[in-house]
């Protein structure tokens, strides 16, 4: 972080609040699922000058001039990530997740097509087809839903997909505690004749470490970010596998046309690399243990808050994350968990949980996870003090009652950030994450 010296001399705001936020991510305990901290080479390749080149079209056919090197560098984040994930195809040019996810669309739909995603209120994601999104607008959506077990309906889904037929259907999700049912999606594609994309944005990391099941016998498509569970820089990779191009041989061809021309401009070069950085380091062994710690981890802290008589989604989980169902205490309280972990240094987000009795403004989850703390080499023993600390926080809130109307929540709520500054079992918490974090120093070397 050399340059951040003259950074600190010509702007000294800016500089301020780097600081700051370096500060913060040391002194917290980040444990929402899809944030993580990249390693010191992806964040130092992703300063280079790269990201002064424009690279508008693909290795071998740009647009521009002086893109030999690039062209290297391209193909080298192509080969990785092949091999990584056993695909034939993979295009690393998506600026992030949801500009994948649409040039998917791009490439395989057209307006006013059936598509089929997880609901959203169930762990699924904005561009799996929800109302909110474009993709809820621009596509004819069909939710499909988890049961009370939280497990996906794999018959709803069957049902829906032979009544609807789409065009494709999406298995992946943002709050989804379980293994991904690949293979039953995978059936009910190929009986419906629709293309499965499978979104691993979330477990990128633990399929590349061969901690969960591969997508890349059952699907046609998958989509990935490249900064949670993968640990690289904020980007995103699409991958046609021999599935996909043995249904459609122009398969590619088409993906690569939706990313460019069809949604972006140039590349951005400097991701690009450091995408490259990323798929080498999770094709070690230090990065498989890591996956299977993460895994490890958040098994333990499901028990331990289970124990502690806290309601957990599914029961559990099977990846990286929890989802934990605050109905037990009363609706709505997610912003009030979130909100009081926060000041007790534990930084999670406010989710909604499988049939919300509330609404996703004011949620009644919060949903946890552990690439961040195990990125710093926390281990069981460190769980078993953190899911303590959580279920005494989440103590402090379980008797807030959420007003009906808009403007009482949000008095209520501000009130309610005035008492956490003075609750003492709060302030204990904090001393105890600021403790645990001290142990594990975040970038230590990293000097500002």
């Amino acid at each position: 972080m050399g340059m951040l010296s003259t950074i600190k001399r010509d702007d000294p705001e800016l500089y301020k609040a780097i600081k700051k936020e370096l500060k913060r991510q040391r002194e917290s305990l980040e444990m929402i699922p899809s944030e993580n901290f990249a390693s010191r080479n992806v964040l130092l390749v992703a300063g280079t000058v790269l990201a002064n080149k424009y690279s508008e079209g693909y290795p071998g056919r740009r647009y521009y001039g002086g893109n030999g090197n690039i062209d290297a560098i391209e193909n080298l984040a192509i080969e990785r990530a092949k091999k990584l994930f056993n695909v034939p195809h993979a295009n690393v040019q998506p600026y992030s997740g949801s500009p994948a996810n649409f040039a998917v669309y791009v490439a395989l739909c057209n307006p006013g097509d059936a598509i089929m995603g997880l609901n959203l209120t169930d762990g699924g994601h904005l561009t799996h087809g929800w109302k909110a999104s474009v993709t809820g607008k621009f596509f004819r959506s069909i939710s499909y839903h988890v049961k009370e077990d939280g497990s996906i309906d794999i018959d709803e889904a069957r049902r829906l997909a032979l009544e609807n037929k789409p065009k494709l259907i999406w298995i992946g999700a943002t709050a989804y505690p379980m293994a991904l049912p690949f293979g039953e999606f995978a059936n009910i594609a190929d009986e419906c004749g629709a293309y499965l994309v499978a979104d691993i944005s979330h477990v990128a990391g633990l399929v590349a470490a061969g901690v969960h099941e591969s997508p890349a016998k059952y699907a046609h498509i998958i989509t990935t970010t490249t900064h949670k569970t993968l640990r690289g820089p904020r980007g995103a990779m699409i991958m046609v596998t021999e599935k996909g191009l043995a249904k459609d041989p122009e398969l590619a061809d088409k993906i690569d046309r939706a990313v460019f021309p069809g949604l972006q401009g140039g590349p951005h070069d400097h991701t690009t690399a450091a995408i490259a950085t990323a798929l080498l380091e999770a094709s070690s062994q230090e990065f498989k243990e890591y996956a299977k710690q993460i895994v490890k981890n958040a098994e333990t802290l499901a028990n331990i808050l289970s124990n502690r008589g806290i309601k957990l989604v599914s029961d559990g989980t099977a990846n990286h994350l929890l989802l934990i169902d605050l109905t037990t205490f009363g609706t709505g309280l997610g912003v009030f968990a979130q909100e009081a972990l926060d000041s007790a240094g534990i930084v999670v987000n406010k989710n909604t949980i499988p049939k919300e009795p509330s609404s996703p403004f004011y949620p009644s989850g919060i949903r946890i996870g552990t690439p961040a703390i195990t990125t710093r080499r926390m281990k069981e023993k460190e769980m078993e003090e953190i899911a303590q600390i959580i279920a005494e926080v989440i103590m402090q809130v379980k008797d807030c009652k959420l007003p009906a109307d808009t403007e009482g929540k949000k008095e209520y709520i501000k009130k309610f950030r005035k008492r956490l500054r003075n609750n003492l079992v709060i302030k204990e918490a904090r001393k105890k994450t600021a403790e645990l974090c001290a142990k594990f120093p975040l970038y230590p070397d990293m000097k500002l």
